[in-house]
């Protein structure tokens, strides 16, 4: 990997993010990306933090995610347009942007849709970890589609779930992931309902993608002890838990002022007491307080895991040498003459400009 001048940009493909998590394995990225996100929660005061930006449409949205903690900014653009797959194209896509606040230049720019799947799943655990029970074994995934893996192998080899209780829509994509996760160690069930796969579930994962106020979970479906993991209600009008499931539980959340409009949280009252999960982690507040309750985790992602999966994959690349240096800004020798970056011998040599004078 050649060094990036000031002026130049690191640059990983979406083909050097997969040589990444290829090279340190699944269970590793899982494990540092969760590190990463921890860390960086545990500083949540040294953010500049603002809910997403969206750009609504019928088929989907386009979001971008911004956050600073005054020497680094970072954003992500990232979709969700549930119907892709009819065009050969993932639900999700992302990038992101790493970039130095004290000269604004680019110094990272970065492929984020396999990377988003991985701290979406990194984060799912570093909330469960201080919201679930602690002997919990088994887990519900409900919804079988592109981030589905990911989350299975984060609770097994991050949580140490041994079973996996699962239900899809549609059974092609039940099927895809238990072909993924044959050789994992996880007893993967594949079951004919939600309701099937929830029952007897310590931990119960959504993460479905159509866009639709759904109930994907119902308060006849609760158990004592249950944790609930809702990833897939992230934006207006896309939910997957009956609000009485939420009024049945202590209710976890990312950043407030987003989840309030994103999250299934969106169908309650303003006054609806949540806790901010950096308050947990910080030890401001308790998390899980009695092993009989039941807790909720509405997850809708924020731009602080962005930063925290950036600034990750950043080190990775540069241990390991992946990437390449890319000229997105012009290197001038007088910053103050930008036209002379165009301004050519050959140009020089042409008839000059004529001043006319009326």
């Amino acid at each position: 990997m050649h060094t990036p001048t000031p002026t130049q940009t690191h640059f990983l493909s979406a083909d050097d993010v997969v040589a990444i998590v290829r090279t340190l394995g699944v269970a590793e990225c899982l494990r540092g990306m969760a590190e990463a996100i921890r860390a960086d929660y545990l500083r949540w005061h040294d953010f500049d933090k603002q809910a997403r930006v969206a750009s609504h449409s019928e088929t989907g949205v386009i979001e971008l995610m911004p956050v600073s903690d005054g020497d680094t900014y970072a954003f992500k653009y990232v979709n969700g347009h549930p119907s892709n797959g009819r065009f050969g194209l993932p639900t999700v896509m992302a990038f992101g942007v790493l970039a130095d606040v004290a000269t604004g230049v680019p110094v990272l720019l970065s492929e984020l849709t396999l990377a988003t799947a991985i701290r979406t799943a990194a984060m799912s655990v570093v909330a469960a970890r201080v919201l679930a029970r602690a002997d919990a074994a088994c887990m519900a995934l409900i919804g079988n589609g592109a981030q589905s893996e990911f989350q299975a192998l984060a609770f097994h080899h991050l949580l140490g779930i041994s079973e996996i209780r699962v239900f899809d829509a549609d059974p092609a994509a039940t099927h895809k992931l238990m072909v993924n996760l044959e050789q994992t160690g996880l007893r993967v069930v594949a079951c004919k309902s939600t309701k099937d796969a929830v029952r007897g579930a310590d931990i119960v994962t959504t993460v479905t993608a159509d866009k639709t106020n759904a109930t994907i979970i119902t308060p006849d479906m609760l158990e004592p002890g249950m944790h609930i993991n809702g990833v897939g209600g992230d934006c207006p009008g896309k939910t997957e838990l009956h609000p009485d499931v939420l009024r049945a539980a202590r209710v976890f959340v990312e950043y407030e002022p987003q989840t309030r409009v994103e999250g299934d949280l969106q169908h309650l009252e303003a006054a609806f007491p949540v806790t901010e999960i950096w308050r947990v982690l910080q030890g401001q507040a308790q998390g899980r307080v009695a092993r009989q309750e039941v807790t909720v985790f509405d997850s809708v992602g924020f731009a602080l895991e962005d930063y925290s999966a950036l600034r990750y994959l950043h080190a990775c690349a540069r241990k390991l040498g992946v990437g390449q240096a890319i000229t997105l800004i012009p290197a001038l020798v007088n910053p103050k003459n930008l036209f002379g970056s165009v301004h050519s011998i050959a140009e020089a040599q042409a008839p000059t400009a004529t001043l006319v004078l009326a």
